[in-house]
């Protein structure tokens, strides 16, 4: 099974960079995107819905052209969830998961705080409130793959300029102890797991050529439920081509 997370920053966009044409030839069996910035009636059309694949999305009801969450899958999903209960989150299209028998592929988008202090603090917000539902889904039964951007990095070995971000949204020391601490409670990082000394990155600045120096941060993640750990085979991430500021992280499993 290989499934493929990416921050497409505008689905359309990514679309008219070639996107679909590289993910053909991938032959994923699941897709999850962040980021569609797209309501889906705006997304109907062929080029936007691979032939072989099942497409669900979760539109931002806030504002048109923001946010969005989508998955595309070989398989028809025996149920689709697109809320978790709170609409401060929900609305914003943040959350979409899709359920086959015991396993629960999810694509996540979490806030970013790097807009102002109000953003930061509905990113500290949603970390309190997150934390327990992803306790609830370890302690679920099933299994559990939380693909997508979480805007956060773990360690030194997932941002180049580590001493300089320290104060900067998406590598603060209270994230980076979220982040670490739902490691602790039993989420396996698959790049982790998978590169106990890689320093790859997943997103780069637009700015200052940050790409071409490699320049970037490790923010998308395919966290695992313990009991898939054993089936992590293989990870990629796709520096290119471009098709977005981010990259498609590629996991496979046994």
């Amino acid at each position: 099974m290989q499934i493929i997370t990416f921050n497409a920053n505008g689905l359309r966009s990514a679309a008219s960079k070639g996107f679909f044409d590289w993910f053909a030839e991938r032959d994923a069996d699941v897709l999850c995107v962040q980021e569609t910035k797209a309501q889906e009636h705006q997304l109907a059309e062929a080029a936007y819905r691979p032939a072989g694949y099942h497409a669900h999305f979760r539109d931002a009801s806030t504002r048109n052209g923001y946010s969005g969450v989508a998955i595309y899958s070989k398989a028809e999903p025996d149920a689709v969830l697109s809320a978790l209960g709170w609409p401060d989150f929900d609305e914003e299209g943040r959350y979409i998961e899709a359920r086959f028998g015991a396993l629960s592929v999810v694509s996540l988008y979490f806030p970013s705080g790097s807009s102002g202090e109000l953003r930061q603090d509905f990113k500290f917000r949603c970390m309190e409130w997150f934390g327990p539902i992803l306790d609830d889904w370890l302690a679920s039964g099933r299994d559990y793959i939380v693909c997508g951007d979480w805007n956060i990095v773990r360690s030194e070995q997932d941002i180049r300029n580590w001493r300089s971000n320290q104060k900067n949204s998406g590598c603060l020391p209270e994230e980076r102890a979220w982040m670490n601490g739902l490691i602790e409670r039993g989420w396996i990082d698959s790049y982790r797991h998978l590169r106990p000394d890689g320093e790859d990155y997943t997103w780069w600045s637009q700015r200052g050529a940050a790409r071409a120096k490699d320049v970037g941060w490790r923010i998308d993640y395919q966290l695992v439920s313990p009991g898939l750990a054993s089936r992590l085979s293989d990870c990629a991430i796709a520096r290119e081509p471009k098709f977005s500021d981010h990259a498609p992280y590629t996991v496979d499993y046994l």
